[in-house]
């Protein structure tokens, strides 16, 4: 039975996916303390509360001038995993059955770590993932501030390890880099069979313009963020016809979106687009930045916007009918969200 209201307990344990986390964003300060010192990397920081004082950020822009130095701790295969199976293990402890992780290999390329250092770490933690029942896969994002052309070679560099890739998306700053810029590189992801997803952040220059490009031209199968897309009522209707889904992450909003002290998580905006029929979903985005992992950014919700049970079990129900799995899987995990309701004792 469904809790009158949804306690932390309830949404812990409830099967979700998480479909928008960026794993280098999992970097938490501990780990990263850990492998600066391995490495002989002086980061500037040498204790926890160092590397806190250092999370200092009011908008996108901001905050990913603190989001890329710090993954230079990131320098061998065994990094890379540290990483992702840390984050891997939290999921599990958020309850999530099925992960799909943006990784961002030219903000490692650059910097003269290999692609097959980057993909070979990752996959090898996601492979072993399994053995406590969290079902993982990665999504390549391009950087939308570096250039088509740098996005055109680390497609080229990741067709190798096609197989080890299940979509492509496209994240960091959005300012003067719409869709459009990448349309060629996405055709020809598309082309090799990749599934699409974009980020369209909250409240950005031209937002609904970049939207409309995502979903009209580049025919991405998610929109990541895009709870701009409620300027649009034709867009709307166009994405729950489609049954395309949105990954909202309600924390990092919160930070991103702080203007004179005041934050907006967006968690009106995810609900009447929930009410509307658009397969919205809640994810954790960058934890390790934003403070908290899913369960948290639920909680956000529960707490400040007043989501119901029924809500919370939707949202969980549309992050396994947006992913990107087999039909069978999907309603296996389907199946469990419903086994969960029915034993649940409040």
């Amino acid at each position: 039975m469904l809790p009158t209201k949804p306690t932390r307990e309830f949404v812990t344990g409830l099967p979700k996916a998480e479909l928008h986390l960026h794993i280098e964003g999992t970097l938490e300060p501990e780990l990263k303390l850990k492998l600066a010192k391995k490495n002989n990397i002086d980061i500037g920081q040498s204790t926890i509360e160092d590397v806190k004082k250092s999370l200092e950020f009011n908008d996108l822009v901001s905050f990913l001038n603190v989001y890329y130095p710090a993954m230079e701790v990131l320098q061998d295969e065994s990094d890379f995993y540290e990483l992702a199976m840390a984050y891997l293990k939290k999921a599990h402890q958020n309850g999530i059955k099925h992960t799909e992780i943006f990784f961002d290999p030219q903000a490692h390329t650059a910097r003269g770590i290999s692609f097959e250092t980057v993909i070979m770490g990752l996959s090898s933690a996601v492979q072993d993932a399994r053995a406590f029942g969290v079902d993982a896969s990665l999504i390549m994002c391009f950087l939308r501030d570096l250039t088509s052309e740098s996005a055109r070679q680390t497609l080229e560099e990741a067709l190798p390890f096609a197989d080890l890739i299940n979509g492509v998306g496209l994240d960091s700053d959005e300012h003067h880099n719409p869709p459009m810029k990448f349309a060629q590189e996405f055709h020809t992801a598309a082309s090799y069979g990749f599934n699409l997803t974009m980020h369209a952040d909250v409240d950005q220059v031209h937002s609904i313009d970049h939207i409309r490009e995502a979903l009209e031209v580049i025919g991405v199968q998610r929109l990541d963020h895009g709870t701009n897309i409620l300027e649009d009522p034709d867009l709307v209707d166009f994405v729950v016809q489609k049954n395309i889904g949105l990954t909202s992450c309600p924390l990092s909003n919160s930070l991103v979106t702080k203007n004179n002290g005041i934050s907006d998580n967006k968690g009106k905006e995810l609900i009447e687009l929930l009410n509307k029929g658009v397969k919205m979903t809640v994810n954790s985005d960058d934890p390790a930045y934003f403070g908290g992992y899913v369960v948290d950014n639920f909680m956000e919700l529960i707490d400040n916007n007043g989501l119901t049970s029924e809500q919370v079990v939707q949202l969980a129900k549309n992050s396994f009918e947006i992913s990107w799995i087999s039909d069978n899987q999907k309603e296996l995990y389907l199946e469990q969200i419903e086994a969960y309701i029915n034993d649940f004792i409040e």
